[in-house]
């Protein structure tokens, strides 16, 4: 115990730092993954075969790109990335730099776990909607985003927990974060017990995430 305690303290600027770069990562992952895979999402719900604005095409493109990034391992995904990552930051290194391949992976699988909350969603929902009129837009705001508020909540939570573990990879081009950190100061230096502590550290990070989300889901869910 006393070992953790004396990583904890003599590493604590370092693990600031780390905590900062985590948070930097995940922050704009997934307001990407709100900003652009939601309306994704809800895109491959409305045009899948039978839906409100049935369009093969357009859910083809949409539900393939989904299923490419969401199955591409992170790590060659990262890699893969390089090229247009120099392109856009001018340099392949650093946090910013490391946040570009997260942001494609959170939009991808935020995207998904939309279309099968937006899935669970009561047929008759939809029909009450059109019953009074509405069209595929009144029918997205109004109907079925107010129903899936808790389920959407609850999902991003999972997606933010999954984001943390793919920052952790992120290492590999300098993007920083207490994975990298956990790796670099502490399994490479034999550090055993800041590792641990690091470790800790991430548990109760995605703790904290996991108890937010289902109090704010709990908290919408009107049922």
């Amino acid at each position: 115990m006393n070992g953790l305690i004396d990583s904890l303290t003599g590493n604590a600027d370092k693990i600031g730092i780390a905590l900062a770069e985590t948070g930097y990562m995940l922050a704009f992952s997934l307001a990407a993954a709100v900003l652009l895979g939601l309306p994704l999402g809800v895109l491959i719900y409305l045009t899948r075969p039978g839906g409100v604005r049935e369009n093969r095409h357009v859910w083809r493109v949409a539900n393939l790109y989904v299923t490419i990034v969401r199955s591409f391992p992170f790590l060659l995904f990262v890699v893969f990335l390089i090229p247009f990552t120099r392109l856009l930051f001018g340099t392949t290194f650093g946090t910013g730099a490391a946040t570009f391949p997260l942001c494609f992976v959170g939009v991808a699988l935020y995207a998904r776990l939309v279309e099968q909350t937006l899935l669970e969603v009561s047929p008759g929902v939809i029909s009450a909607a059109r019953s009074m009129g509405a069209d595929a837009t009144q029918i997205v705001i109004h109907f079925l985003l107010v129903e899936a508020r808790p389920g959407l909540v609850y999902v991003l939570t999972s997606a933010a927990i999954s984001l943390i573990s793919y920052s952790t990879v992120l290492g590999i081009v300098g993007g920083g974060g207490l994975g990298d950190f956990a790796l670099r100061y502490g399994y490479q230096e034999y550090d055993y017990p800041l590792m641990y502590s690091t470790i800790v550290i991430v548990i109760i990070c995605v703790q904290l995430l996991q108890v937010a989300g289902e109090r704010v889901s709990a908290a919408l869910d009107k049922r």
